[in-house]
C-alpha cells in the first residue's frame, strides 16, 4: 500500500543527500562528540559529578553518529556506495562497531525481521511460550536472566560493543570479508585508544571514555528493542510472513520528544525504514508528513516504550508479545481449571 510512494520518497531522498549535505551533518556530530570529550577532560578536576552529568549529551553524540552509520550501511546516507562504506568504517571506530559485518548482519536482521523460522542473526533472541514452558527449568532460567533489564541494558550493551564486535561472532564462516572489517577495526580502535591515552592518561582516559561509551551502547540497544519488541508487535512462521507486513506492524513508531529525535536521527520512525531502508534519516519525518495514515501505525511514546521491557514472549494464539507474569497466571489457570474438571469427574465416579 504505501511502498510505490515511499520508493519514490526514497528516490527524492537519495537525490537530495547530495555529498555536502552529509559530509557537513558526520561532520559536525563528530566535531561534537570530539569537542565534548575534550570538555570533559578539561573539567575532570572540577568534579567527577560535573562530568558525569556532561557525559549525557556526549553520549547522545555517539548515538547520533551510530545513526548515520547506520543509514550508510544502507547506502542512505551518500549516493555513491564508495563513500557510504568509508564514512560507516570510519564512525565504526567510535562506536566501536565493525561496520561491515555490522552492515551484513543488519541486512539480514531486515530480510527476516518478525520471521519465527528466521531467528538468531540481528535481533533480539525471542522465544515463543511454546517453546519457553518447552524447556527445562535451567534454561527458563537463562532465558529470563538474558531478558532481564539489569542484562539487557547494562551488561548486555557492554558485552556486544566491548568484547563481542571484536570477533565476527555469527559469521565466523562467512567468509575473509567478515574478519577483515573485524580486525581492521580492531586495529584503528587500539590505535584512537592508544593516542587518546598517551595526550591524557589512563585514568582520565578510562574515567571519561568509559561512561560515554557505556551510556551510548545501553542507549542503542534501548532503542533497538523498542522498535521490535512491543506488545502488538508482527511475528509469524514462513506461510504466513511477509516483508510489508513485517516492516509497517514489526516495526515501531517511536514517538520521541524532538531533541531525543535529533539525537537519534529520526530512528524511531522505525516501521517506514523498514519499509524503504534508502531513505535518509532527515526524510522519515517527511514521509510521516506526506501519509497521514503512518504516525499512528505502531506508535509508542517515550512513557509507554518503558512498558515494553516486560514484553518477552511471544504468544502464537493472542498473537501479540506477553510477560513472564502473563505466562504464569496463564498456567496456573489451565492447571486449576484441569484440576476443577478432575474433580467434577470424580463425584460423578467417571474415570479421569
Amino acid at each position: 500500500m504505501f511502498l510505490p510512494h515511499l520508493m519514490r520518497a526514497r528516490g527524492h531522498g537519495c537525490l537530495l543527500a547530495i555529498a555536502s549535505r552529509a559530509a557537513r551533518a558526520a561532520s559536525l556530530s563528530s566535531l561534537s562528540r570530539l569537542s565534548r570529550s575534550s570538555f570533559l577532560w578539561a573539567i575532570l578536576d572540577s568534579g567527577y559529578w560535573l562530568c558525569l552529568l556532561f557525559a549525557l549529551p556526549a553520549a547522545g553524540f555517539v548515538v547520533r553518529l551510530f545513526m548515520i552509520q547506520h543509514d550508510c550501511g544502507h547506502g542512505a546516507f551518500f549516493r555513491r556506495r564508495l563513500a557510504n562504506d568509508w564514512v560507516g568504517r570510519v564512525i565504526g571506530v567510535v562506536t566501536l562497531t565493525p561496520y561491515d559485518l555490522w552492515r551484513r548482519a543488519h541486512a539480514i536482521h531486515h530480510a527476516s525481521s518478525g520471521n519465527l523460522n528466521r531467528r538468531g542473526i540481528g535481533d533480539i533472541d525471542t522465544l515463543a511460550v511454546s517453546e519457553y514452558l518447552a524447556l527445562s527449568q535451567w534454561h527458563r532460567l537463562k532465558y529470563r536472566l538474558y531478558r532481564h533489564p539489569i542484562v539487557m541494558f547494562g551488561v548486555g550493551p557492554a558485552y556486544l560493543f566491548i568484547l563481542r564486535h571484536r570477533l565476527p561472532i555469527g559469521l565466523m564462516r562467512g567468509g575473509w570479508e567478515a574478519w577483515l572489517s573485524t580486525m581492521a577495526t580492531n586495529v584503528a580502535i587500539a590505535i584512537m585508544v592508544a593516542t587518546m591515552i598517551w595526550l591524557v592518561g589512563v585514568g582520565p582516559f578510562l574515567l571519561v571514555h568509559l561512561p560515554i561509551m557505556l551510556l551510548a551502547d545501553s542507549v542503542g540497544v534501548w532503542l533497538f528493542y523498542v522498535q521490535h519488541q512491543f506488545e502488538d508487535t508482527f511475528w509469524a512462521h514462513d506461510e504466513g510472513w511477509s516483508l510489508h507486513e513485517a516492516a509497517l506492524h514489526g516495526s515501531s513508531h517511536y514517538d520521541l520528544p524532538n531533541v531525543l529525535r535529533w539525537f537519534t536521527a529520526n530512528i524511531g520512525v522505525h516501521h517506514v525504514h523498514h519499509l524503504c531502508s534508502r531513505i535518509p534519516y532527515y526524510r522519515l519525518q517527511q514521509v510521516l508528513r506526506n501519509h497521514p495514515q503512518l504516525p499512528a501505525v505502531g506508535r509508542i511514546t517515550l512513557f509507554q516504550s518503558f512498558r515494553c521491557v516486560r514484553m518477552v514472549l511471544w504468544d502464537e494464539r493472542r498473537r501479540r508479545l506477553v510477560s513472564f507474569r502473563q505466562v504464569h497466571a496463564s498456567v496456573m489457570k489451565e492447571q486449576s481449571t484441569g484440576r476443577t474438571c478432575a474433580c467434577s469427574k470424580l463425584r460423578k465416579g467417571e474415570k479421569v
